[in-house]
């Protein structure tokens, strides 16, 4: 089967099903209650698993994280991992492969970042109890969600971003919006008020699949677009538990690995995300070397123009009649220009690229990383 890149979730799902069945590996699904698709498709993370029933090595891609994102990171599990033999080699020497789809099914079907209860998953894994604090956030928050517009003015928000931008600096700005803030449920970047369902499933995946699989050496990809030089994959370091990590991490990824908490990244300092729970979740004897690898689409400008106005629609229309809006193409050319030919090659080659390099990193002796 020549598996392409996604125009729905429907078609992802049973692609990167399709594709896992062929691979033999062994499945699980989990089903978001109370929710269908636009539609009326279930919506469901799956996982898929190649390799040993007790690896020593794992290798971990998620995909879906931030829902409408998933459509990249479908076809990079589905095309490159599963469809074209890279999972299955992996496997075949002893490591094992764990595919996590569609992390935010109800953000991938309905074409949004955020979850059902517009929540950020990747700032949903804090302690709820003492969230953090994003007082930067607080002076842009009024004018990011224009509440008292009846037509979204694309134009007239563009301008006014670009007076904020202008303002505050380009670099101050996106760290007081994309950080995480706990306190506006109506707001962008919401990390939520306690955990949600796809935070729920990813730590009993964490536990039964990836902790639980027994392997001592981890890496973790975690698959994102709308950061960065159009095409091209960074992969930025997300942390692991022990100190060796970032020495490791720049070992299997060579100089392009960036740090956001260096200022090397297109992405600033953030909190609650996913390698969080993944380090949260595993014993102390356990290596993990995490990372995200975030594709470039947009300007910055742009794509925060489009997540306004996906904002704006979403809290005004039902999420069915939204999902078939006009503006519904500014969020889709920020996340998933999935229609530029060139793109998706550059997609697909970058991560066979980087995922090489994980399971090569993997393989590696500790003599060899030193």
């Amino acid at each position: 089967m020549a598996y392409a890149f996604p125009t729905d979730y429907a078609q992802a799902r049973q692609e990167f099903r399709y594709a896992a069945r062929d691979a033999g590996a062994r499945m699980r699904s989990f089903l978001l209650p109370g929710h269908r698709g636009p539609t009326g498709e279930e919506l469901r993370t799956d996982t898929a698993y190649l390799g040993p029933a007790t690896p020593t090595r794992l290798l971990v891609t998620v995909s879906g994280t931030h829902g409408i994102e998933g459509f990249c990171g479908s076809a990079c599990q589905t095309r490159i991992l599963l469809g074209e033999g890279v999972a299955q080699a992996a496997a075949a020497e002893g490591t094992g492969v764990l595919l996590v789809h569609a992390l935010n099914p109800h953000g991938f079907a309905y074409q949004r970042r955020v979850t059902e209860e517009n929540v950020d998953l990747n700032r949903n894994f804090v302690d709820h109890h003492r969230p953090p604090h994003n007082d930067p956030y607080e002076r842009v928050h009024g004018q990011l969600t224009p509440h008292h517009l009846n037509a979204f003015r694309t134009q007239e928000l563009a301008v006014a971003l670009g007076r904020l931008r202008d303002e505050l600096g380009p670099q101050v700005l996106q760290q007081a919006v994309t950080h995480g803030q706990y306190r506006h449920p109506d707001g962008l970047f919401y990390g939520g008020e306690g955990p949600c369902w796809s935070n729920r499933v990813f730590r009993t995946v964490v536990e039964e699949q990836i902790e639980g699989s027994g392997a001592t050496r981890i890496g973790y990809i975690d698959l994102h677009t709308g950061l960065g030089e159009r095409g091209y994959g960074e992969p930025i370091f997300r942390g692991g538990p022990d100190r060796e990590a970032r020495h490791r991490a720049r070992h299997w990824y060579g100089t392009a690995l960036t740090a956001s908490e260096e200022g090397t990244s297109s992405s600033t300092p953030i909190v609650g995300n996913t390698a969080t729970a993944v380090a949260e979740g595993l014993r102390a004897d356990r290596e993990l070397t995490a990372i995200t690898l975030e594709f470039g689409t947009q300007p910055g400008p742009e794509v925060l123009l489009a997540l306004c106005a996906d904002n704006w629609l979403h809290l005004r229309e039902d999420p069915v009649k939204a999902v078939q809006s006009d503006l519904k193409s500014l969020i889709r050319a920020a996340f998933s220009p999935v229609e530029d030919q060139q793109w998706r090659a550059q997609v697909l080659q970058r991560a066979r690229e980087v995922f090489s390099q994980a399971l090569a990193g993997l393989n590696c002796t500790h003599q060899e990383e030193r």
